[in-house]
C-alpha cells in the first residue's frame, strides 16, 4: 500500500539528471570553501543528511577537501507532505552536540528542500549558537518562496510551482529511486 500523498506525479529529473546537479553543486561548494582550513558539513534528517553525503563524497574526490567531518541535525516542522505537525520548527539536540564548539569553523547546512525556510532558519540559529565562524546554506531544490531570512547559498534547481503544489525529492535509502517529482494534489 502506497502511503505517499495522492494526487498527479510527474517526474521532474531522473537519478542521471541529479547526479549532474550534484556534481555542479559540489563544484559550486568547493569554490565557496576554497582557503577554508576547518570545513565540517551538516545534514538535516531526513533526506539533507544523504544529500550531505553525497556532496561530501563528490568534494572528498573532485577537491582537497577529504575528511570532512560530518553531523546530521533531526528539525520537523513539516510532514513529508506538507502537513503542519509542529506550531514551532522542532529542533532535537543529539546529546552528543551538547559540549560542540564550531569556533573557526565553515559550516555547510545541507537540506532537500528549500520551501518556507523554517528548518533552514533552526538550523542556522542553532549552528550560530556553536559559535560558527561562517555558515552556508545549500540545498538540492529551493521553491523560491522563503518567508524567513535565509536563504541558499547554492541550489541545485529552482522550481517556481503552485503554492499548491509539493516538491518531493526522493532520496535514498529513503526512497528506492533518487529522483524530483512535481505532485500535484487531487482538490
Amino acid at each position: 500500500m502506497d502511503s505517499r500523498p495522492s494526487g498527479r506525479r510527474t517526474c521532474l529529473y531522473t537519478a542521471t539528471q541529479l547526479e549532474a546537479v550534484l556534481d555542479n553543486m559540489a563544484q559550486q561548494l568547493a569554490g565557496l570553501l576554497a582557503g577554508k582550513q576547518r570545513i565540517m558539513v551538516v545534514g538535516i534528517l531526513r533526506r539533507g543528511a544523504p544529500l550531505a553525503e553525497m556532496l561530501h563524497a563528490r568534494l572528498s574526490r573532485h577537491t582537497n577537501l577529504a575528511n570532512l567531518p560530518l553531523l546530521n541535525l533531526q528539525i520537523k516542522r513539516y510532514a513529508d507532505d506538507l502537513k503542519l505537525l509542529h506550531p514551532e520548527t522542532k529542533l532535537t539536540e543529539n546529546p552528543e552536540h551538547i559540549a560542540l564548539d564550531l569556533s573557526g569553523v565553515t559550516v555547510v547546512v545541507v537540506d532537500d528542500v528549500m520551501y518556507r525556510g523554517h528548518s533552514m532558519l533552526r538550523a542556522v540559529e542553532y549552528l550560530a549558537r556553536k559559535q560558527a565562524d561562517e555558515i552556508r546554506t545549500v540545498v538540492l531544490v529551493d521553491r523560491g518562496v522563503s518567508r524567513m531570512p535565509v536563504r541558499s547559498d547554492i541550489a541545485g534547481v529552482r522550481l517556481d510551482v503552485a503554492p499548491t503544489d509539493i516538491i518531493e525529492c526522493n532520496v535514498p535509502p529513503y526512497e528506492a529511486e533518487f529522483k524530483i517529482e512535481l505532485l500535484q494534489p487531487f482538490s
